[in-house]
Formats: structure tokens, C-alpha cells, sequence
């Protein structure tokens, strides 16, 4: 297999190499090329493109891109976006390309659109319900990571889920991320091994948007989303500055630096180099039960990307290497002449990625396109948690083919497509060997209705895929949008997923307990269906621009990998759902630019998620209960000015989160309980940030606070004093383990 990675690495190089030297001019391409952005440079997703007069059109993609068939005579093109005046532009028959700028907008378009005043920007155009966070938004935080990356967002939560590993995961829809399909540039990245430390490997400097698709999405990326998608798109070199440097410290020993080198070398082709690295130094136990209330961190973090593009063909090559050391556990005096005898935890990850695309445009017929995308990936991984051990290595293979045209005119799409996936896991926990070769080859077909000047939209896609283990099956999806008028939007949505549960890499914090891991049956696919309805409504309050938006989302699951804690004490329980699982999500949002520079948010989310917890071979049969350190109640506040000179930026944010319910509280000795407050549920508490950023020409410098109320979880750990003993357990976290902390950045560039 790592023979095969660098043969596949050496055909990329060979191709894009060959392609630089490509000096001949193309034929004249039959296409109109085209790029939207705003005033910022920043790319406009979802804006819908016509020929005036004609119901030729079509809406730009994730990266601000469209191609449209070319008139034989001059005419005019609009371009219209929500909250943006039509812009129209004259194009001659022999022009090619057209790059778009939008100015002069209104206060509305400010807020929806360059995210500088909401994080919420949702096309109306788009039948997906789909949020897009901006590289504006991302600056009103830390954001060194992509787990920061949701601060202030309030469609994903993200939590953390034990006291050793400190890994993190989101949550969306009221269910863990591993349910939601996270993608980078279009394809799945970081799953099996790379799941628990996947949002920390995505450095935020290196991420130039973020769209969030809620409920049933697109079937083109495969069978696995259930809760929705995730995609990161991540700085293209001809897009990002020439230099860039982003330094930043924490007052918890906290240290990041991330550098980008772009170059142009034509206008066909360009590459770019990211660096980033981290580290945290920082020992402290904060709460005085010997365990470090963060791990001791260093990461390096590298991606080399080479980008031609053409009149009518385009190729890209990204390499990604990861190494990762994180140590946590016991604090251990430095007069200990036996060390051994204390917790401790040492993480090692070793990872490397190849991926890209090519794309092919130059068909006689217009609106017609073949790309292809491909990933192969391998990763090493060293795991102790005090007794557990857990390694293994993970080979992975993914491609997809995918080609669109149109039906009848290009208000009609369909794509058509196939794709493969292969993973081989060497697997270890302690003596029990979990390892697997899972092979799934699929294909699938999508419609496509989108014209903007009807208000109806539709998006219906069917695919089948057959796994080596489990057979074949269908995954219908059917998303629709119905815009009443310019500012009330309606869309409905239904579709189904299913995926291979990864037990052991999904819950990694089941090693920072001292229980038996017990895989009772054999595994089915977990498989569960979503629906899902969100209406918006724009309108003014006192002659200023607002929104109210509302998610009401059900999924219900037909089978479930239940990780189960709470049957039998001292031991993890992994088996079929036998009974009821689901997950209702309901979320409020409302945003108003109160005055000008000046906007706020208020959000409200309520989750109700239940599970039947019933392993083979008990005779008694439960009915559903309620998921465990899961908070009913969630709320967002958020609030942020800029000055009309835009040389300072202030922003902060509340989070709430409610009450949670304890893991296995029924079977802990009340003394234990009592000691370290595990009674009843979690209290409910709130967190606030804040952030001040001054910008100079070419350098922006931030200052923030992080948990300014300086609230913490007390007692985290069951049993702290006694970590190899029966009740020992670090996954009881509902809240902050570190206190109010600061930070300082300084983002540096040449233009």
C-alpha cells in the first residue's frame, strides 16, 4: 500500500509538471468562465448568473466559480445575489473569462453576505440548507483550529469528551460529529484513525470557508452523512497572500505559528506551501485532583499544494503530513523515584495524505463537465492510556468520478458519477486484535432544478453502494427550496445514510476508564434516516435589516452501534440497537444590525435525544432513555462592532449550555457520588469570550479572553485518587477544565 501511495504521488507530479510545460494556445472553448467576489475579495457562493432575457443561467460554486454557454451576439450578463443590487456586465462573443466584482452594496448585503456582521450566510438560491462561515467570520475568535472554528456559530456545538485524551468532536443536529460527513475540498477527510484529533489537524489560517449542510445533502460524497455535511475549503495559492505569518500565545503556555508561501509561476500555474506548528507546555491542576487539566502538546503540520488551470482543463496535487505527541495524566512530583506507578497517557500520530481533483470542461456541448477526485492516505498510531494500550495503522484509498450536463437548458442539471473506497485497519486494543478490510464501491445519480426566477428549487439524488461486509443497499436523498418571496424561504428535506461504525477510534475516551470493552454481536452498518424543515424570513426592525431563521430536524435511527455504559458496570457493553434510538433538533436564530458596524445574534437550540439501551442476553427490556452528558438546552449570544473605518473590530460571544445527565450515575457508590458532585445532573453554566482586533495595512493584531467568568468543571474524574482501581473514570466532562485565559495574534502579510 505505501508502495501504491507513491506510485500514485509520482503520476500527479509527472502530470502537473507536463502541464506547466504546456505553451501552445488552446481552441477556443464554447464556455464563458467565470469568478464572483465582493469588494473584500471575497468569493460569493450561490449567486445566480443569466443571459438577460433568456433562462439561461446557472449559480456559482464553493469556490465563487461558474461556466455559462456563450452567445453569438453581445449581451449582457446578471449577476444577483440576496441583498446585492443586479449587477449587469456586457460581454462580446469572443471573450472567454470574466472576473466579477460586486461593490457598493447595502447594510443588509454587508451582514448576509461578506459575514463580516453575522455568521449566518445562506443562499436563497441553494435548495440545501447550507451555512457559510467566511474567512471574515473565523477572525472573530482564536480560531486556531477548526474546532474553534464553530465558536460562534449556532447550527454546531463542540464539546469535549474526556479528562486524559482531551479529544474534541462537534456535535450537529443534536448527535455526535461522527454522524455528520466532514469533507475538505469536496471529499471525506480524516475518518477511522483520524477522527479524534480531525478538527485540530485543520489549522484555522488554512481554511478559507466553511459550509455547513444541514440534514440530507448531496449523494455525490458518499452513503455516510446522516446529520449533514461539513465542508472545509481551504486557501488556494493564487488567492491567498504571496506571505503570510500568524503567531499566537496563550496564557496557558499555548504557542502557535502558521506560515504560507504562495507563488503564481503563470497564469496556468501556482503552488503554495503551509506550515503550522504548536505546542502546549502549560502543567497545572487547576482543580487539585493530581490530573493535568490539559495535555502537554507538540504538533507539526505541513501541506504542499500545485494548482494549472486552463481554458478548459484544470488539475490540482495537495500533500498533507501530520506528526502528533500529546502526553497527559497524573502530575508527577519531581521527587518521585517511581514514576511508573502514576497515569499516565502518551499519544503519538503519525499521518500522510495525498489528494486532488482534475476537471475537464471543454465538451462541445455547454454546461458539461468530468472531474474526478482522489485521496490516499496512511496513518500510524501509538496510544497509552495508563493499562489500555491501543495502536495500529489505517491504509485508505477514495476516489470519485463524477460528470454534469444539463437537460434541456441549464436550469435542468444532472450528475451522474461513481466512486470507491478501501480501508485496511491493523487494529490492537491491549491483546484484542480489531482489524479489518472494508471495500465499498458505489455509484449515483443526481437532478438538479434550480432557476432562480421560478423560486422552486429541487436537488434528488439516489445512490447504491455494496460493502464487502454488510452487502449492497440505496441511499435516496431529495432536498426542496420555495422561495414565497424575496425574504421568506421555505425548504423541506429527506434522505437517508448509512456508515460503518469505527467503535473503537469513534469513542477513544472509552480507554480513559478502567472498564472491559465487550463487542457482544456481530456489527451491522448503522443506518437512520433524517428529515428536516427550515424557514427564513428577512424583514427590517426600526428601518434596520434582520432574520429569523428555524431548524426542526428528526432522525431516526433503524440501526445503531450502542456504546452502552449504562447496563452493566465495570464493563462497555458495543452492540446492535435493539429498541428506539432518535435525535429531534430544533434551532432559533435571530440576528439584527442593530446600527451600523454594529450587529448581534441571539440563538436557541433544544435537543431531545433518546436510546434504548438493551444488549443481547438480558432479559429486560428498557425503554428509550435519555442520551447521557448531552444538554437539553443550548443558547448563543453573540455581539460584534466594527468601526466605520474598519480599523478595529470588538467581538464577543455567550455561550449556555443546560443541564446534562451523568454516564452510569446509577451504578457509582453514593460516597463517590456525593464526593465529587456526580449527583443528579450537571448544573447549567455559560462561558464568555471576547476579542478586540486592530488592523494596520498589511498586519492585524488581536487580543482576547477565553472563559472570562472563569468557570470549571470541579471534579471531572470518578475515583481521581485511585486511577487503576474499579471506578475509575476521565468521561464524566460537562464543562471547561481550564479557567478564564488570554491570548494575543498578530497576523502579518505581503500583498
Amino acid at each position: 500500500m505505501k508502495t501504491l501511495i507513491k506510485f500514485i504521488l509520482l503520476i500527479c507530479l509527472s502530470i502537473n509538471t507536463l502541464l506547466a510545460q504546456e505553451d501552445q494556445p488552446t481552441t477556443q472553448s464554447s464556455l464563458l468562465y467565470g469568478n464572483v467576489f465582493n469588494q473584500d475579495g471575497e468569493t460569493l457562493i450561490g449567486a445566480s448568473v443569466l443571459w438577460e432575457g433568456t433562462d439561461i443561467g446557472t449559480t456559482t460554486d464553493v469556490n465563487g466559480d461558474f461556466w455559462l454557454p456563450k452567445m453569438d451576439t453581445t449581451a449582457n450578463l446578471e449577476i444577483s445575489y440576496v441583498g446585492y443590487d443586479p449587477v449587469f456586465i456586457e460581454m462580446f462573443p469572443y471573450e472567454d473569462t470574466a472576473y466579477i466584482q460586486i461593490e457598493g452594496v447595502t447594510e443588509l448585503q454587508t451582514v448576509e453576505i461578506t459575514g463580516q456582521r453575522s455568521d449566518v450566510f445562506t443562499s436563497t438560491l441553494d435548495p440545501v440548507n447550507m451555512e457559510n462561515i467566511t474567512a471574515c467570520e473565523l477572525k472573530k475568535a482564536a480560531c486556531c483550529n477548526l474546532a474553534e472554528s464553530f465558536e460562534t456559530s449556532g447550527s454546531v456545538d463542540v464539546m469535549k469528551a474526556d479528562a486524559i485524551a482531551s479529544t474534541t468532536e462537534i456535535q450537529m443536529l443534536a448527535l455526535r460529529g461522527v454522524y455528520s460527513q466532514l469533507l475538505v475540498e469536496k471529499r471525506p477527510a480524516f475518518t477511522g484513525f483520524g477522527y479524534p484529533f480531525a478538527l485540530e489537524n485543520i489549522p484555522g489560517t488554512w481554511v478559507s470557508g466553511i459550509q455547513v449542510s444541514k440534514g440530507a445533502s448531496t449523494v455525490q460524497n458518499g452513503p455516510q452523512s446522516i446529520t449533514g455535511q461539513i465542508n472545509i475549503e481551504l486557501v488556494k495559492p493564487w488567492q491567498d497572500k504571496p506571505l503570510f505569518v500568524n503567531l499566537f500565545g496563550a496564557t496557558t503556555e499555548r504557542g502557535e505559528a502558521n506560515i504560507h508561501w504562495n507563488k503564481r509561476w503563470t497564469n496556468k500555474l501556482s503552488t503554495g506551501v503551509i506550515l503550522h506548528g504548536s505546542t502546549t507546555q502549560g502543567e497545572f491542576d487547576q482543580n487539585n485532583d493530581t490530573f493535568l487539566d490539559q495535555q502537554i502538546k507538540q504538533s507539526l503540520n505541513g501541506l504542499f499544494r500545485s494548482f494549472y488551470q486552463s481554458e478548459n482543463f484544470s488539475t490540482q496535487l495537495n500533500v498533507q503530513v501530520i506528526n502528533d505527541e500529546r502526553e497527559g495524566g497524573q502530575v508527577i512530583p519531581n521527587d518521585q523515584s517511581n514514576p511508573e506507578s502514576f497515569y499516565r497517557s502518551k499519544l503519538r500520530n503519525k499521518r500522510v495524505d495525498v489528494f486532488g481533483k482534475f476537471g475537464y470542461f471543454g465538451f462541445d456541448r455547454p454546461a458539461t463537465s468530468i472531474g474526478f477526485i482522489y485521496n490516499a492516505s496512511w496513518q500510524d498510531m501509538d496510544n497509552v492510556f495508563g493499562i489500555n494500550s491501543h495502536a495500529g495503522n489505517q491504509e485508505r484509498l477514495y476516489s470519485n468520478l463524477l460528470f454534469s450536463t444539463f437537460l434541456g437548458n441549464t436550469t435542468h442539471t444532472l450528475n451522474v458519477g461513481a466512486s470507491f473506497e478501501y480501508d485496511d485497519f491493523d487494529e490492537f486494543l491491549n491483546s484484542a486484535d480489531f482489524s479489518r478490510r472494508e471495500i465499498m464501491p458505489g455509484a449515483y445519480a443526481e437532478y438538479v432544478f434550480n432557476n432562480p426566477g421560478s423560486g422552486f428549487g429541487i436537488i434528488a439524488g439516489l445512490r447504491a453502494d455494496h460493502h464487502n461486509v454488510f452487502g449492497t443497499f440505496a441511499t435516496p436523498r431529495i432536498n426542496l427550496k420555495y422561495n414565497f418571496t424575496e425574504n421568506s424561504i421555505v425548504r423541506l428535506s429527506a434522505g437517508r445514510g448509512v456508515r460503518s461504525a469505527q467503535v473503537l477510534a469513534e469513542n477513544l475516551r472509552i480507554l480513559a476508564t478502567n472498564t472491559q470493552v465487550e463487542v457482544m454481536e456481530e456489527l451491522q452498518m448503522e443506518d437512520a434516516w433524517n428529515v428536516g424543515l427550515n424557514f427564513t424570513q428577512n424583514f427590517n426592525i426600526l428601518g434596520r435589516n434582520a432574520s429569523f431563521v428555524a431548524d426542526l430536524y428528526r432522525t431516526n435511527f433503524n440501526n445503531q452501534v450502542i456504546v452502552d455504559m449504562e447496563t452493566l458496570h465495570g464493563s462497555m457493553l458495543i452492540y446492535n440497537l435493539n429498541g428506539t434510538s432518535y435525535a429531534n433538533s430544533v434551532l432559533l436564530l435571530g440576528s439584527w444590525s442593530a446600527f451600523k458596524g454594529f450587529d448581534i445574534k441571539l440563538a436557541y437550540k433544544l435537543n431531545d435525544v433518546k436510546t434504548s439501551f438493551n444488549p443481547p442476553g438480558y432479559f429486560t427490556e428498557s425503554d428509550p432513555i435519555e442520551r447521557p452528558l448531552l444538554a437539553r438546552h443550548h443558547g448563543l449570544v453573540t455581539m460584534n462592532y466594527e468601526t466605520p473605518d474598519e480599523k478595529w473590530m470588538f467581538n464577543t460571544n455567550i455561550q449556555l449550555t443546560g443541564k446534562q445527565r451523568f454516564m452510569d450515575e446509577k451504578h457509582l457508590p453514593f460516597d463517590y457520588k456525593n464526593r465529587e458532585n456526580f449527583l443528579g445532573d450537571a448544573p447549567a453554566y455559560g462561558l464568555l469570550n471576547a476579542q478586540v482586533t486592530r488592523r494596520f495595512k498589511q498586519l492585524e493584531i488581536y487580543v482576547g479572553g477565553e472563559n472570562l467568568t472563569n468557570f470549571t468543571q470541579e471534579h471531572a474524574i470518578v475515583d481521581w485518587e485511585n486511577p487503576f482501581g474499579e471506578y475509575f473514570n476521565a468521561m464524566q466532562v460537562w464543562g471547561p477544565l481550564v479557567g478564564a485565559r488570554g491570548y494575543v495574534g498578530v497576523r502579518w502579510w505581503i500583498e
